[in-house]
């Protein structure tokens, strides 16, 4: 543990925000996986349902640096062409 008192707050700052970070790339993934699952059961409009939901989340970890936006952008990419490929 820290001797300097604004250390001690930065460790309680960093741990804040590390479950933060945590808990949007759990939902993060819970959402790709939702639109995967849709995909493969060729729902297309659970699939859309769940893509609009997707692209949200990867938007905001995108902007808060939780992801890059490559990364992002290659995601959407990806489930936009499964999707399509669905009719």
């Amino acid at each position: 543990m820290a001797n300097i008192k604004s250390q001690k707050k930065r460790a309680l700052t960093n741990a804040k925000k590390n479950l933060q970070n945590n808990s949007q790339r759990s939902r993060l993934k819970t959402a790709i996986k939702k639109v995967l699952k849709a995909v493969e059961a060729k729902d297309k409009e659970a699939a859309v349902i769940a893509y609009n939901e997707c692209n949200s989340l990867l938007d905001k970890a995108a902007s808060s640096g939780l992801k890059h936006k490559n990364y992002v952008a290659r995601q959407k990419s990806r489930f936009a062409k499964a999707i399509a490929a669905l009719d």
